[in-house]
């Protein structure tokens, strides 16, 4: 999945994983010293999960053309799920679930992180290297951090995010090697404890179900 399908097909999942990669990046050992950090870490680690509002916004960097949507986010510390007017997408660490309204369809693929370009292990194979921090700020009650990468694999070139003092995350701003311009502000975010069922995915009966997992 590159990011053109995601943009065009399952444009409301890119930044609840890009949250997901931002968070696991700032846990590596490299922001060890940073107790701010390890106590976001240790938040996913004992399963608490991220939910919020969002709302998204894509700026195509050779056309200008904006994409915007709004939403609920929940994410843990190897899944997700986004929910949209239009669309629902989980991602539960071993499959992908897609609702798609307008089309009353379901598919269901087997989630492999090595072909998805916003999976938490493209960035962390490298973290060490591949991103540094240009700056971390506190101000007005909240925490700035900058994460810039020269290298021209890394997904974004540069990641601005804003945190609470809670750090619950408000804002991402990303750039990516394209120069498209990708900003989610959240909304109501706050961490909560796991639900049984809170990752599945709901549909309507009679929506027809695509079934992508055994094919070659």
């Amino acid at each position: 999945m590159n990011l053109t399908n995601l943009k065009d097909n399952f444009f409301p999942t890119v930044f609840a994983v890009a949250l997901l990669i931002i968070i696991m990046v700032l846990s590596n050992p490299v922001f060890a010293q940073q107790s701010a950090f390890d106590k976001l870490k240790q938040r996913f680690d004992e399963g608490e999960i991220f939910h919020a509002e969002f709302q998204h916004r894509y700026i195509d960097s050779y056309t200008q053309d904006t994409v915007s949507n709004k939403g609920s986010i929940w994410v843990g510390e190897d899944k997700y799920k986004v929910r949209t007017q239009n669309q629902s997408v989980v991602v539960d660490g071993e499959t992908s679930m897609v609702f798609d309204d307008s089309r009353n369809r379901v598919i269901l693929s087997k989630y492999e992180p090595t072909e998805d370009d916003f999976a938490p292990s493209r960035i962390l194979n490298g973290a060490d290297s591949t991103y540094t921090i240009e700056s971390q700020e506190r101000h007005d009650g909240k925490i700035f951090i900058n994460l810039v990468s020269e290298d021209p694999f890394a997904v974004f070139q540069k990641v601005e995010i804003t945190l609470n003092t809670d750090l619950e995350p408000l804002r991402i701003f990303a750039k990516d090697q394209a120069d498209n311009l990708i900003t989610t502000s959240f909304k109501e975010g706050r961490f909560i404890a796991p639900e049984q069922g809170m990752f599945n995915l709901d549909y309507p009966e009679g929506a027809e179900i695509v079934d992508m997992r055994n094919q070659p």
